[in-house]
């Protein structure tokens, strides 16, 4: 009896093991099939940059960064918009395009776990590639923004929005592109895709990191 009881316990582990192994991780929450088309004409995107263009150009002139002319700044958003979808192209990074600017949409869910704001190891190396870009191609403007769901208080989401936005600004300062070009806000919930944000599906659209690009043209 000893024996069967051990066999039976044996077999039950190994049906268990089986059957994890046939589940394995759970799919990537996919986003709704609209959601690239959404946002890009929301008012902070087509605002001034942070800090007000006049600000920020005195900067630019200080570091030694020449300014574009305006067609200048055409070719140089096409040439930049590119390389950027080369590079992000199947990894749920979206490259959108501005009246006067390029948008990189990272959900938040490859930059950083719940609640941290310490970029996550997986997105590096796709920074690290956004980095280089932003590098050799230096005219431009970079603001970073993050947004939160609605979950939680709208002080915690401002908050840790904040934090993240100046973690990805940090990344790519730290990374070769030029902090007179960079500046970070955090949004909270305030500039939401989808409200209300009714679902995992929704709310995790929700939860993003972008990067926008404006040329600098004087």
């Amino acid at each position: 009896m000893v024996r069967l009881a051990r066999m039976m316990t044996a077999a039950g582990i190994a049906v268990a093991m089986t059957g994890c192994a046939m589940r394995g991780p759970p799919p990537p929450m996919g986003r709704p099939a609209e959601f690239t088309a959404l946002g890009v004409s929301a008012p902070y995107l087509n605002a001034d940059i942070i800090g007000g263009t006049k600000a920020r150009a005195a900067k630019m002139r200080a570091a030694r960064i020449s300014a574009l002319s305006p067609a200048g700044g055409a070719a140089y958003l096409a040439a930049t918009a590119a390389e950027l979808r080369r590079q992000t192209a199947g990894i749920g990074i979206d490259v959108l395009s501005l009246n006067n600017g390029l948008l990189i949409r990272i959900p938040a869910t490859l930059t950083f776990n719940s609640g941290s704001a310490d970029i996550a190891p997986q997105i590096r190396a796709t920074l690290h590639e956004l980095a280089r870009t932003l590098k050799t191609q230096p005219h431009s403007y970079v603001d970073v923004y993050a947004h939160s769901d609605t979950t939680g208080t709208p002080a915690i989401n401002k908050a840790l929005s904040d934090r993240r936005a100046n973690a990805v600004a940090a990344f790519l300062s730290s990374d070769g592109v030029g902090k007179a070009r960079i500046a970070s806000r955090g949004f909270g919930e305030t500039a939401a895709i989808y409200l209300p944000d009714d679902s995992d599906m929704k709310r995790a659209a929700n939860r993003r990191v972008e990067i926008r690009l404006v040329p600098f043209t004087g």
